[in-house]
């Protein structure tokens, strides 16, 4: 097993490149800012300026791909003082849906700087976010609760520990994997706002009020077009999974690419048209309309509009996306319980269900044999 050798990177050089991390607050210590004076005073100018544009770059690109310009030739201080604004600013905020954008971003740029570094500085930075990951030759390794607590929200089927390698208590993984762990752990640590006081809020919301109402615009909202107007759609008939990965997106919670590919094949045999499906994404912390467009295309025109065949159950089970038991979080008591019909023995996927709830099922041509099959549309 090696041996984990402090970071080559000063105390310094860490928090500027990681400003995230616990403990970066010591590169400005010398400056000593008072919260008020960067809210307020024109020294620290540039540094809300910076905050903004980190704001607004990753509202535009939540994919964390768009450099903030000036940030890279910024000095450490200010570039963690802008980040710290940006972070004050969005807690500040009167909605959650900036802070989830921004942090997907900042997670993902994060987790890309970090995939790129020298093994010593990737478990620095993961032991300072308080994750004791173990540098080897076939990878790294990850104690089993802190695996569970970071895999757990990624929600993607090869994720799930039961395909992981186990080393006495110990996941071994390798290295991308681990960085996509972190960046789930540097997510959920900046999703949770800053407690910010009542004459801060004030000093930052009214200071900033245009900006903070230009950055509310430009989030994309959930759209409320597949409840209403939604075509052939009976939402309230749909599984208890489909329910589920529709609820996870309006409230502005990650769906994993399993379930975004589940969904929209289950909306496109249902008959939701085009530009519905893309509307089911817009309450996702990373949406992209024009990255959405092209994958709900690809999804819905393969063979001349046939479109894949959504995901049976037991797939659906196996990437985690099964609720036939109940979801816990759901907001009404027929979410919370299991579901009959789904324990029933000769269901076997989500648009048989909908069909035998009533609703309407587009048949789009080969590959739908079994209980799928039959028919140009039913009831």
């Amino acid at each position: 097993m090696a041996v984990r050798r402090p970071s080559a990177l000063s105390d310094r050089e860490l928090g500027s490149a990681y400003p995230f991390l616990p403990g970066a607050e010591a590169i400005v210590t010398e400056l000593a800012p008072s919260l008020r004076d960067l809210i307020t005073s024109p020294v620290y100018d540039t540094a809300r300026e910076l905050g903004r544009a980190r704001i607004r770059t990753a509202i535009d690109d939540p994919t964390g791909g768009t450099p903030v310009p000036a940030l890279d030739s910024a000095a450490p201080e200010l570039r963690y003082l802008s980040f710290l604004y940006a972070r004050l600013l969005l807690s500040a905020a009167p909605a959650a849906a900036p802070l989830r954008r921004w942090a997907v971003a900042e997670a993902k740029q994060g987790s890309g700087r970090v995939a790129a570094a020298p093994i010593d500085e990737f478990l620095e930075v993961g032991r300072r976010l308080g994750f004791s990951l173990t540098g080897t030759a076939e990878g790294i390794l990850v104690p089993l609760t802190d695996y569970l607590h970071l895999a757990t929200p990624i929600r993607e089927g090869d994720y799930r520990l039961v395909r992981q390698s186990l080393r006495a208590g110990q996941v071994l993984v390798a290295r991308d994997r681990a960085a996509r762990l972190l960046q789930e752990g540097i997510r959920l640590r900046l999703t949770q706002p800053l407690a910010v006081a009542d004459d801060a809020r004030t000093a930052l919301t009214e200071g900033d009020s245009e900006f903070l109402a230009d950055v509310l615009r430009r989030v994309p909202a959930p759209s409320t077009r597949l409840g209403s107007g939604g075509g052939p759609l009976l939402p309230d008939r749909f599984p208890p999974c489909i329910r589920r990965m529709r609820r996870l997106l309006e409230s502005g919670e990650n769906l994993s690419h399993a379930g975004r590919f589940a969904l929209a094949a289950f909306l496109h045999r249902g008959g939701a048209s085009f530009d519905t499906i893309v509307d089911a994404y817009r309450g996702a912390p990373d949406f992209d309309e024009s990255i959405t467009r092209y994958q709900v295309e690809h999804i819905t025109q393969r063979d001349g509009g046939i479109g894949y065949e959504p995901p049976e159950c037991a797939t659906l089970r196996s990437h985690g996306l099964c609720y036939r038991d109940g979801d816990p979080t759901g907001p009404a008591p027929v979410d919370r319980a299991p579901d009959p019909l789904c324990h029933e023995p000769f269901l076997r996927h989500p648009v048989q269900y909908y069909r035998i709830r009533g609703g309407s099922v587009v048949e789009r041509g080969a590959g739908d044999g079994g209980p799928l099959g039959g028919g140009s549309s039913s009831r």
